[in-house]
């Protein structure tokens, strides 16, 4: 989950920030009076690994042991704003972040020992099922299913990934899963890197050799729906994380609602909100 390039503040995002030095938090109401939910905790950046030109990952200086995998967090700075961004990772916090926007240039800017504020976790995540796992991430939907195979590893179980981007200089995480143990299968627009074409053709050519308990996937809806289709055709469970365009991030504004065609092709109820519904929807063979 990145940041849109020119979205604006939500009605419902909050107009109020008191900072407490004592605490380090800030407490927030939004312009309809109601209080969103949790906090924003000021954390300090402890390391910054370059993932690509455009994408770096920030690892924080301690744990949000409540997070999960799938799960997001609202990361604010003064004077700029708020915007919902993926967990990548738990213990220690981090977040990988793409420089598209306002928010995420200022944070692209700052370095080792800077603050940034959190809220969170918020949402729904993926939930493991079975021991054996196949997981496909579209672009920067790679970062979160990072944290869904450590998790999935630590257990012993055995975890397949496919990885697509335009090009291989814009793949992420392939170096991070095949040091966990992962199998990674990749693909490019371009044919620079493993199988030419969407990521989705990878998904094929892994549904040939793997024997998954369960799909897991997060990217762009289109690469979603297809994942679900295939998924339907194997017969397996399938877990799709969406990138909504989330401004309160707790249900209030409605302005990250799936279209209702998406609801209807998936069998998700009309009106299903990413940030407060999801942003995983679980579906089983006969969604």
């Amino acid at each position: 989950m990145t940041e849109g390039k020119d979205r604006g503040q939500c009605s419902a995002s909050p107009k109020k920030k008191i900072m407490t030095e004592k605490t380090n938090m800030t407490h927030t109401t939004c312009t309809h009076g109601h209080p969103t939910e949790g906090s924003f905790e000021s954390f300090h950046i402890s390391s910054i690994r370059r993932e690509n030109p455009n994408t770096q990952t920030f690892v924080l200086d301690r744990p949000l042991k409540a997070a999960r995998p799938g799960q997001f967090c609202m990361l604010w700075l003064p004077e700029i704003g708020e915007k919902p961004f993926s967990i990548a990772g738990a213990d220690p916090l981090a977040f990988t972040i793409s420089d598209v926007g306002p928010l995420s240039h200022a944070i692209s800017k700052l370095g080792k020992g800077d603050r940034l504020w959190v809220r969170g976790p918020l949402g729904q995540g993926f939930e493991l099922v079975g021991t054996s796992h196949l997981l496909v991430g579209g672009g920067y939907g790679a970062a979160p299913l990072a944290f869904l195979a450590a998790d999935a590893l630590a257990l012993g179980h055995d975890v397949a990934v496919c990885l697509g981007a335009k090009t291989t200089d814009q793949l992420i995480f392939a170096d991070v899963f095949s040091k966990m143990g992962a199998t990674v299968r990749l693909a490019t627009e371009d044919g620079s890197s493993g199988t030419k074409g969407l990521v989705t053709e990878a998904l094929l050519n892994a549904l040939v050799w793997e024997l998954p308990s369960s799909i897991y996937a997060c990217g762009p809806t289109g690469m979603l729906l297809t994942v679900a289709a295939e998924a339907k055709k194997a017969g397996l469970p399938v877990q799709l994380s969406f990138e909504g365009v989330m401004r309160c991030g707790v249900g209030l504004c409605g302005s990250c609602e799936l279209p209702e065609d998406v609801c209807v092709k998936l069998g998700l109820p009309g009106g299903w909100l990413p940030c407060w519904d999801g942003p995983v929807a679980r579906l089983d063979s006969s969604n």
